[in-house]
């Protein structure tokens, strides 16, 4: 028997790739890293990381997972991720590589409405 997962209650995840121009990296890191601990008290967010490649540290790497997608675009929509989105290109070799991923393990927590 084949079960579908419903799209009713199942997060929203995606990780993301930012690759730094070298003089810009210090600079980059610390404004990601400020953006965590505010993003976690966010309603809709479940998860929110912020990594290193272990292989090549001036790679960074995030990682969201949300109550749903409308619940990222209210992140996306507010005046610091707007202005970052604006200017990204100042701290990007080439634009951030985004992967918007469908969770098909359960969530470990239940998701209210």
């Amino acid at each position: 028997m084949t079960e579908t997962v419903p799209t009713a209650n199942v997060p929203f995840a995606l990780m993301g790739l930012a690759h730094p121009k070298p003089e810009r990296a210090a600079e980059l890191k610390e404004l990601l890293l400020s953006f965590v601990a505010p993003t976690r008290e966010e309603d809709g967010a479940l998860e929110y990381h912020f990594h290193e490649d272990a292989a090549d540290p001036s790679t960074f790497v995030f990682y969201e997972v949300w109550r749903s997608k409308d619940h990222l675009d209210r992140h996306l929509s507010l005046p610091h991720m707007r202005d970052f989105w604006d200017h990204r290109m100042d701290y990007l070799e080439r634009d951030l590589e985004i992967r918007f991923l469908s969770m098909r393990s359960p969530y470990p927590r239940p998701l209210g409405n």
